[in-house]
């Protein structure tokens, strides 16, 4: 396959590409290795948003470090705006930053409880230097009235607003540096039903006004398909399927992505797929084709062999031996 050229590239190429990522951690008895990423690859084009879901522990949270290289892989490429990430001088990074930013799970503890709403918003403005005082307090404001809060947040403390408003901090935060791609990850999952269609709305919004790039990591299938372009679907450190939202949530392939899609209520006329056991360890990663030890579809191939990536005309890949 060939390997992507991390070049400055006109603005209608890929936003970011990252290129047979991996992440090991050693193990927990320090004779073996835990593989968190395993050789992802993917891109993102600029104004999409790109869908990853799958199950706790199959890798997505390492996956968005990674890119925004708050941890190191432990090999791999990354490809930002036309930059070889990882060749980077610290300073370099330290403004490339200003374009790539994250939502947290958990709005309340993202956020500083000794700081107050001003203090946290305004914090990236000072870590870079950018504005007068005067300056970035009107930045503040306009950040605050665009996530829909007044500015009588601004003296106020975390503590002091419900879990839906504190996400709207959160995200006020993440676009004070006016980033072109924003990492959510889980960014409704802590939140009341009640709430979390509005935060996505939200979302959605902004990413038309301030032409923003998105990676939407959850679990819930319903949510993603609700905002995404495309869609990645990772089991134990690899991406199993890709396709637009459509193709892998209404037409699944991976027996794994069939039996997320039919947890959703109402997405499936067969019923539920119920899968047997509980995901490996990474620390034990099977033989062969990573799901067979669950999966109602396995072959004796699959117990030995890994699977060959399968792509499609229409742009979508499988892993899996059943369309080899």
């Amino acid at each position: 396959m060939t390997r992507p050229q991390f070049t400055r590239s006109v603005a209608t190429g890929p936003l970011l590409i990252a290129d047979d990522l991996v992440k090991h951690y050693k193990s927990r008895d320090g004779h073996g290795i835990a593989r968190a990423v395993d050789g992802v690859s993917l891109t993102l084009k600029r104004g999409e948003t790109l869908g990853i879901v799958g199950e706790s522990g199959c890798g997505k949270s390492t996956l968005a470090r990674l890119i925004l290289r708050l941890i190191e892989p432990t090999s791999g490429r990354i490809g930002f705006d036309g930059e070889d990430v990882m060749a980077l001088k610290p300073s370099r990074l330290r403004r490339l930053r200003r374009d790539m930013q994250i939502v947290f799970q958990d709005p309340y503890a993202s956020l500083d409880p000794r700081m107050t709403i001003g203090q946290i918003i305004a914090e990236p403005l000072d870590i870079h230097g950018l504005g007068t005082a005067a300056e970035k307090r009107r930045k503040v404001e306009d950040l605050l009235l665009m996530v829909g809060l007044d500015r009588s947040a601004l003296q106020r403390y975390p503590h002091e607003f419900s879990g839906g408003q504190r996400q709207r901090i959160g995200i006020a935060r993440a676009i004070a540096l006016e980033p072109k791609l924003l990492i959510l990850d889980e960014p409704v999952s802590a939140l009341d039903v009640s709430i979390q269609s509005q935060i996505l709305n939200l979302l959605i919004d902004l990413k038309a006004r301030l032409n923003l790039s998105y990676i939407f990591i959850s679990h819930d299938l319903s949510v993603v398909e609700h905002v995404s372009d495309r869609v990645l679907v990772m089991y134990l450190g690899r991406i199993v399927e890709e396709g637009t939202a459509t193709q892998v949530l209404r037409q699944p392939r991976h027996p794994y992505t069939e039996a997320l899609v039919s947890a959703v209520p109402g997405a499936r006329a067969g019923g539920r797929i119920v899968l047997k056991g509980d995901p490996p360890s990474p620390e034990a990663v099977p033989e062969g084709c990573r799901f067979h030890p669950r999966c109602p579809k396995v072959l004796d191939i699959c117990r030995t062999t890994p699977p060959p990536a399968i792509g499609s005309a229409g742009g979508a890949r499988v892993e899996c031996h059943l369309f080899s």
